[in-house]
This record gives structure tokens, sequence and C-alpha cells, in this order.
């Protein structure tokens, strides 16, 4: 187990958890919205954790806790969609991360979505949304690496988009 210290000054002992969330926080990042599922089976989770892998042939990296409600299904479909987020987008973002109470299919309430290739819902005014396929899962502690291949994009033509930074959601133009 790693030492924990805040303040190397005062030599301030603190969990490592607690201190690496911390610091964690002081990380700016994109707000994305995993959505996974059709009809009544639609769910999804807020991510920040959202990483280019490769552009031959286009994937991504998703970072999702196993704990979530999506995870089942993710598993179960092998397909999702990555909606980048707008800076207007800051309540779709808090209904995706299930902070509200809001669970599978409610969460796609109050906006609009669309389908493209693997029938993953896209968020229609998105900055960006990639349409996924799973190549691969890998499972460590209490998250999965989701390994997608890009099957089909959509672009807005021009959107600001909102990042999270030391536990809230901003526009990029107020960091």
């Amino acid at each position: 187990m790693g030492i924990a210290i805040r303040d190397l000054s005062l030599a301030q002992a603190q969990p490592l958890q607690e201190l690496f969330r911390s610091a964690m926080r002081g990380l700016a990042g994109g707000v994305s919205v995993i959505t996974v599922g059709t009809d009544e089976e639609r769910t999804g989770l807020t991510a920040t954790s959202v990483s280019s892998l490769s552009v031959e042939p286009p994937s991504l990296i998703v970072s999702v806790n196993r704990n979530s409600s999506s995870w089942s299904t993710l598993k179960r479909h092998g397909s999702f969609a990555v909606n980048i987020l707008q800076a207007r987008h800051a309540a779709i973002a808090e209904r995706f991360s299930g902070r509200g109470g809001l669970k599978g299919a409610a969460r796609y309430a109050g906006a609009s979505w669309i389908t493209l290739a693997t029938g993953a819902p896209i968020l229609e005014d998105a900055v960006a949304a990639f349409d996924c396929e799973v190549e691969e899962m890998i499972e460590r502690h209490s998250h999965a690496i989701v390994i997608g291949k890009v099957v089909a994009v959509r672009l807005a033509e021009e959107a600001e988009p909102l990042i999270y930074w030391r536990g809230g959601y901003l526009p990029i133009n107020a960091a």
C-alpha cells in the first residue's frame, strides 16, 4: 500500500484512495455520455474517461465502473455510443450520472436521440458522437477498460464542449 501525503510541508497523511480522488479532480476532462441498448432497455452513464486509442483502425477506450447500472447491458449488447456533450448539456450529464436517481430509459428524457450503424442511441446535437462495436473488455479492479471499434461518427458544425473539473461541470471558457 502506498503512502498518502496531502501537504508535504505538513506531512498530513490521508487515505490513499481519498487523496487519489482529490488529485484526479484537478485533471480537467471532456464530458461524454456512454449510451447502450435499445427501446426500454436503453441505459447509459456519464464518463470523463474516454480516450482515442487508434486512428487505424478508428478505435477508442472507455473506462466503465462494473457496478454501474449500465455494465450488464453493455456486456449483453456488444455496442455503444460515446456522445461528447456541449456546454449546455450539463443537465444531461447529471441525469446520466445517476445523481438524480433516474435509471434506464428515463435518462433519455428531454433530449433528441437518433441511431446510426449499431442502433446505440446518439445524442442528436452532441459535439461529436462515435458509434462503436465492443472489441474487447478488460476487467480490472472496480472498472473495465472497454475498447470500441468506431463504425460511424457524427459531428456538430460548431459547438462548445462541456468539461468536468474539480467535481463540477463547466463550459470550457469558464475553466
